[in-house]
């Protein structure tokens, strides 16, 4: 059995679970990892016998066979790394967000174009059970015509995750790195809604930096509000500044024949559930959300993205996440972020 090759660009948190990923796929396998730290730093020791690069220049000229790029590294480095593993007729893979602005993200999908080669944009949000039962319910419009949408994202990003050990952070928080807490920390959120609902446009945003001043250039939390391309309207609302943990992540849905609503701190868990003529199913459990140490993120569901990838590449299943629909999240968190404060 041939198995699919990945090199893993950026062992982060992200990056290293890519490769746990990977090693338990039977039909995938690590070809080459690839960091600008010293491998040492990076604690690689059940790794041993894995090829590492100290930059993707090194990686891409090597004589190493490998099939898919994964890119894990800062979000303002995705498009250019990219773009260089597609030069090279590489498959891959792009953590969230695609990039920090749709022009780039047009230049990964033209450049994957030419080359004949696939983009699989890392949303895993949408593999988790409640995300799947809505997409279903949508689907078969139980709901009926969509009035209202409301998201709430309500997070922790403390001075532990933007300045650890009292030392500014390489690149969270900046703004040519990071780009903004809706592409670093809530992108997930406004994948689903658009997954789900489709595009907005009417955008109306309000925002505000209460507690990260001395942190970040950019808002820590913010109010959203706009209609739906395809009828009803919606709000995003959303923070960094909740005390000490995180305290919730829901979608609430409000519909000519029912509503429904799924929360938890990671949208993980559904809350209430009435539809006209609709008995709720039983839900598989969801995964645990990525512990992170004093922060946690959103569910451990990356085991599905590297299945995905491989399915797709042995030609048996249809891309989940494609470029397009990445690029579709970074144009909408553009069009809030350009009518902000307005």
């Amino acid at each position: 059995m041939e198995k699919i090759k990945f090199a893993i660009i950026g062992l982060g948190h992200i990056g290293k679970r890519h490769a746990e990923m990977v090693e338990r796929h039977p039909e995938a396998e690590i070809a080459a990892f690839c960091d600008i730290r010293k491998p040492d730093e990076l604690g690689l020791d059940t790794y041993q016998n894995i090829p590492f690069f100290s930059s993707i220049e090194e990686l891409l000229q090597s004589s190493i066979d490998y099939d898919v790029v994964c890119v894990c590294t800062p979000n303002g480095e995705h498009a250019k790394q990219a773009i260089k593993a597609l030069d090279k007729h590489k498959h891959v893979v792009i953590e969230k967000p695609m990039a920090l602005h749709k022009a780039d993200c047009e230049q990964i999908i033209y450049k994957s174009l030419h080359v004949s080669k696939q983009v699989f944009c890392v949303m895993q949000n949408r593999y988790s059970p409640p995300s799947q039962w809505i997409k279903e319910l949508i689907l078969d419009k139980r709901l009926g015509d969509i009035y209202m949408v409301q998201i709430n994202c309500y997070w922790n990003r403390d001075d532990r995750y933007y300045l650890p050990q009292g030392k500014v952070h390489p690149w969270k928080g900046t703004k040519q790195l990071d780009g903004g807490t809706l592409f670093t920390q809530f992108s997930h959120f406004i994948d689903i809604m658009y997954w789900l609902f489709g595009d907005i446009e009417n955008i109306k945003a309000r925002s505000s930096n209460f507690s990260h001043q001395h942190s970040i250039p950019f808002e820590d939390s913010g109010f959203v509000s706009f209609d739906f391309v395809n009828g009803g309207m919606g709000t995003l609302n959303y923070s960094t500044s909740v005390f000490d943990k995180n305290l919730e992540s829901s979608l609430t849905v409000i519909g000519a024949e029912g509503a429904v609503k799924i929360g938890g701190q990671y949208m993980n868990e559904v809350e209430y559930c009435h539809i006209k003529n609709y008995n709720m199913p039983e839900l598989a459990p969801s995964n645990p959300a990525n512990d992170y140490g004093h922060y946690k993120g959103s569910a451990a569901n990356h085991v599905y993205v590297i299945e995905n990838v491989v399915d797709v590449l042995k030609g048996r299943k249809s891309i989940t996440t494609n470029a397009l629909e990445g690029l579709k999240v970074v144009e909408i968190i553009e069009k809030i972020y350009q009518n902000m404060n307005l």
